[in-house]
């Protein structure tokens, strides 16, 4: 259903007839991890993540699955190469 408490106009699945059933009736704001998300969107009572009520507890245990602001580094670096292969590969 479409949020009438905080993010009005936005979907959430939290909302229902009653209003909102998250934990305290009311989505949380956003922590300081959060700044410069995509996902982040500012309304009259703060600024709220489009995706979770309570991003304090995405960013407990690590980073944010969703996050569009952070780079994931690949480590993609020089791999060992097995002599023996690399001499069939030339051969053939």
């Amino acid at each position: 259903m479409v949020c009438t408490s905080v993010k009005e106009g936005y979907e959430c699945f939290f909302m229902n007839k009653k209003g909102c059933e998250f934990n305290g009736g009311t989505c949380h704001t956003v922590v300081e991890q959060c700044e410069g998300c995509q996902k982040v969107k500012d309304f009259p009572t703060g600024k709220y993540c489009l995706s979770f009520p309570d991003p304090a507890s995405k960013w407990r245990h690590g980073n944010c699955n969703m996050a569009t602001h952070l780079k994931t580094a690949s480590d993609k670096g020089n791999g060992k190469l097995n002599p023996l292969k690399a001499s069939k590969r030339r051969a053939a």
